[in-house]
């Protein structure tokens, strides 16, 4: 690349002036139509344009990354599950029985997929509240973490497994068998979401993935559920156990499939 002269001399009173300027600034006369254009780059530069930077955006969050402030995307699945729910509650509010809704009335007939479906049903809203806000609150980070079909998954197989364990023993809510008493609610299911999210952080943690979530606070929300029987008697307790012992054994299944979808 050639460099401009370090200087120029004017014709007309020979003083040496800067190639920069156009006129003499002894005498006023014009040494050339126009100064050099000025070159920005050190010598040997490539004088290829440059390309435009392209700001950085954060990607889509992977199974088992630690989530951010704001959740990636809608929990679409988690709240199918709450507004299933609670549809339910107001077709039992609008005069629908337990039985008409999908819930279990022990002893049981020959309708197994009433397991699948008395996790939907609540006759207490203090009840519901709970187990809703449990499966809201985890439910969105299994789906956050593994995508769309983990909460379903868990909450239908630890609802119905729950419900299931409950009828076959046949033991009411104060251990007696052989009486009329009903399984509702989520309480398995709820359970189950929350310990599949628990066993996979603690997977992670063991693979040396400290995610730093507060697991004071969801030991007290696992708590909260496993004593819900004690007040609400529709609520089975022998189906949240069973239900988180469900949710337990499916989190490294939830890892396995999300890596194939």
């Amino acid at each position: 690349m050639s460099q401009p002269d370090l200087f120029v001399v004017c014709k007309n009173c020979g003083s040496e002036v800067s190639p920069y300027v156009t006129e003499c600034p002894y005498c006023g006369q014009r040494v050339r139509k126009r100064a050099p254009k000025l070159e920005r780059d050190e010598p040997g530069a490539d004088a290829r344009p440059k390309e435009r930077r392209r700001v950085p955006k954060l990607s889509r969050l992977r199974p088992a990354e630690i989530e951010g402030i704001a959740p990636d995307t809608r929990p679409v699945a988690t709240f199918l599950l709450i507004g299933v729910s609670l549809a339910v509650s107001l077709a039992l509010a609008a005069g629908l029985t337990f039985a008409e809704v999908g819930g279990i009335i022990v002893p049981l007939d020959d309708e197994p997929w009433r397991y699948a479906t008395a996790p939907f049903v609540h006759d207490s809203l203090t009840y519901q509240f709970a187990t809703l806000v449990a499966v809201g609150v985890f439910g969105t980070l299994l789906e956050r973490r593994f995508g769309w079909f983990a909460p379903i998954l868990v909450f239908v197989a630890a609802g119905a497994a729950g419900a299931a364990v409950a009828v076959q023993l046949n033991l009411g809510p104060v251990g007696e068998s052989n009486v009329l008493y009903v399984v509702l609610g989520a309480n398995g299911a709820a359970l189950g979401i929350l310990a599949a999210w628990l066993v996979d952080d603690l997977r992670a943690a063991r693979r040396g993935d400290q995610r730093g979530n507060d697991l004071v606070g969801v030991a007290a929300i696992a708590v909260l559920l496993l004593l819900l029987p004690l007040a609400v008697t529709e609520a089975n307790p022998v189906a949240g156990p069973v239900g988180a012992l469900v949710g337990a054994a499916l989190a490294p299944v939830l890892g396995l499939l999300s890596r194939r979808t």
